[in-house]
């Protein structure tokens, strides 16, 4: 990988540029954030049930294409964009699998490991569906903790980026994720 690709310079750079309205660098953009959403697609499915309908690159796809429709958004920084990307293949997943679960009545819910989000102990398979629904309540509590879920767990981006990104310590990111973990924890049924 070059060095370009791995730095966050030029992807920031672009994306103030296409927040500026210059479409010529949205399109700039794609080939240096490329890998980084399809290495990211590729571990959500690698969560999801064998067999799963969806290969990482239509998630990639369906993604991007729902992130350059966003109008409103002020971009910042790399770090932002790969998390709303998470944000956005989180939502496509959900998706996809209520869409399942409706055809199948429920038959065959998807799983995903839950083995960072969960407590100490053996790693967990809980359903996406659960899980979202489970982010969405810990929203209502606290909009913070869910975010930083969203961004550590299924954006992967690091302690320190989060900050950047949220605009707070690293010493709160960690704070507010082992809280976080344990809540989904146990909302989710791993406490029983």
């Amino acid at each position: 990988m070059s060095e370009e690709m791995r730095s966050p310079e030029p992807v920031t750079r672009l994306l103030l540029e296409w927040s500026d309205g210059d479409e010529r660098a949205r399109d700039e953009m794609l080939p240096l954030v490329y890998n980084e959403l399809r290495r990211l697609a590729a571990s959500y499915l690698r969560r999801e049930r064998p067999g799963h309908t969806l290969q990482p690159t239509e998630l990639v796809h369906d993604a991007y294409l729902r992130l350059i429709d966003q109008r409103q958004v002020n971009w910042k920084n790399r770090a932002q964009f790969i998390g709303l990307a998470a944000v956005m293949m989180r939502r496509i997943l959900v998706n996809h699998a209520r869409e399942r679960a409706t055809d199948k009545r429920g038959g065959d819910v998807q799983k995903v490991p839950l083995s960072d989000v969960a407590a100490a102990g053996a790693p967990q398979d809980v359903d996406v569906i659960a899980l979202h629904s489970a982010l969405d309540q810990l929203e209502t509590i606290d909009q913070r903790k869910s975010r930083i879920v969203e961004l550590k767990f299924f954006g992967g981006l690091t302690t320190n980026e989060i900050a950047e990104v949220l605009h707070i310590s690293p010493a709160t990111i960690e704070r507010d994720w082992s809280f976080a973990r344990a809540w989904l924890y146990d909302a989710i049924g791993g406490g029983n």
